[in-house]
């Protein structure tokens, strides 16, 4: 019996100042669509500065073969986030 190896893409996101909460919430929300998952990476900086987000990231993962339908909500998704906190992301 042989299994199918899928290759697997990632993209990292970052909106500088975004909160913990608002990444917990899109991380969330991508993981609704079926072959996505997420990995919020942590500020590895030493010293807290309160203006600074706790999140130095999202990790997002998904199958390379990720079908048209599910790209394109991930990226609706981005683009909603991006727009309503007035952030930008280089996501593609």
């Amino acid at each position: 019996m042989q299994q199918e190896i899928k290759q697997k893409r990632q993209e990292e996101i970052s909106y500088p100042g975004l909160p913990l909460a608002v990444y917990r919430e899109l991380s969330a929300h991508l993981q609704q669509i079926k072959g996505i998952t997420t990995e919020i990476i942590p500020q590895q900086s030493l010293k807290f500065d309160y203006e600074k987000s706790q999140v130095n990231s999202l990790l997002i993962k998904y199958d390379e073969d990720l079908d048209r339908n599910s790209q394109d909500r991930l990226k609706e998704i981005l683009n909603y986030y991006a727009e309503k906190h007035g952030k930008t992301h280089s996501f593609s």
